[in-house]
């Protein structure tokens, strides 16, 4: 409800509207990289893990359906893993946990067997694309997947982090029924096709995993 007030007052004074989706729509699916017009594939809603994926989906087509009835300039940017310095780990974040269990020298905690891939990309980065995006005219109606492509398992993530922070803390696994009372399901890989928003603004990801590792760590050492 929170998406379709705004876009009904945006709609009123026909002011532009970025709509901040997800990877997480693209579900299950096996077609990677990920191309903004290919199928999504959510699981079941007896798997709670899939109602994030579902509410952003559903703010997408809200907002396409303004674009196309009332000619409402949106834009829907699908961010694929956007992390930072001051990045809290409080909603499952990923590199913050992994980077405060390695410098308190407690078990660094990666939930399944590890083989999930990831690609993160530097909130910087994302920033550049968004001030760039919301110029173009081109860009209303669209879908963008706004991302890096530099694809590492969650499993070499927790040892590249206790690498950096010359860590002494373990790696352990931890089965998904014993982290989660419902079941839980997890996308076996997360990698954008960037080529629709490399053509709009020429956008290219600068920052590098480990470049982001060393800015985390060092923002947790200082702070």
């Amino acid at each position: 409800q929170g998406t379709e007030v705004v876009l009904k007052a945006a709609a009123k004074k026909q002011r532009t509207v970025v709509v901040a989706s997800t990877s997480e729509v693209y579900g299950k699916s096996d077609a990677v990289p990920f191309r903004e017009d290919g199928d999504i594939a959510l699981g079941p809603t007896v798997k709670h893990r899939w109602a994030y994926a579902c509410s952003k989906a559903l703010d997408e087509f809200l907002a396409l359906a303004y674009w196309k009835e009332k000619r409402l300039p949106v834009i829907i940017v699908r961010f694929f893993n956007t992390v930072g310095p001051r990045q809290t780990g409080r909603y499952g974040m990923v590199i913050p946990n992994f980077v405060r269990q390695a410098l308190a020298g407690e078990p660094i905690t990666v939930f399944g067997d590890g083989t999930q891939t990831r690609c993160f990309t530097y909130v910087g980065d994302v920033v550049g694309a968004l001030t760039e995006i919301v110029t173009r005219e081109a860009a209303y109606g669209g879908v963008y997947n706004v991302g890096n492509i530099e694809e590492v398992s969650i499993r070499e993530l927790a040892e590249r982090v206790k690498a950096l922070a010359k860590s002494a803390s373990p790696i352990v696994n931890i089965p998904y029924d014993q982290a989660y009372e419902s079941g839980f399901e997890d996308m076996p890989r997360s990698v954008p096709d960037l080529a629709k928003i490399r053509a709009l603004i020429g956008y290219e990801p600068r920052v590098t995993l480990d470049e982001i590792l060393r800015l985390v760590i060092e923002h947790h050492r200082t702070h």
